[in-house]
């Protein structure tokens, strides 16, 4: 395996298993991935939530740990990269209001790199325009998002994953096996 460059992008209240346990698993498998927020610079920290699934209507929320970023969002270049991670959580639902997000999540699309999004995270995609045509999943909340934006909306259980060309995408952070493994076969291939 070719250890590649991999951009992650975080804001606050992103999702503490959804950044923390790809992030972690990215770096065991000997691949630099940077950390990025729009507004923060390296070694600021985000805030993380806790969703967990306990028989209510939608997810609990609980408060996670603190995320130490490793770069700054203003200071890398989308072309010094190899594949993009998004993470869930509410951040991605103020992530999709900032131009540049959406600009980067465009050049790793249309340069046919590797892009993973879990749960929430795909509201960043569909913001960017970049899911017309394809099938993905996500929350089943965001459903209708995905949808609207053009995309083939693809229910799964909580643990499985999609993967259309070089998206990968799953509906929460029990995919993680699966998502991981999928995303992984994508570095390997690029």
């Amino acid at each position: 395996m070719k250890p590649r460059k991999i951009l992650m992008m975080a804001g606050d209240f992103v999702e503490d298993y959804e950044i923390m346990v790809p992030f972690q698993a990215l770096l065991m498998l000997g691949h630099t991935v940077h950390a990025v927020c729009p507004g923060k610079r390296k070694g600021e920290k985000v805030r993380t939530a806790v969703h967990d699934f306990e028989g209510d209507q939608t997810y609990s929320e609980k408060p996670g740990h603190n995320f130490t970023l490793n770069a700054t969002f203003s200071e890398i270049r989308a072309d010094d990269y190899d594949a993009l991670v998004i993470p869930g959580g509410r951040a991605p639902e103020y992530l999709r209001l900032n131009k540049d997000v959406l600009a980067m999540v465009r050049h790793f699309v249309e340069a046919n790199k590797p892009v993973a999004a879990i749960c929430h995270g795909v509201q960043i995609l569909t913001a960017a325009g970049v899911v017309r045509g394809k099938r993905c999943t996500a929350y089943p909340a965001v459903g209708p998002e995905v949808e609207a934006a053009g995309g083939i909306w693809t229910a799964v259980a909580v643990e499985e994953a999609v993967r259309d060309g070089n998206l990968v995408t799953a509906p929460a952070w029990p995919a993680h096996p699966r998502w991981l493994a999928e995303f992984i076969r994508l570095l390997d291939a690029a």
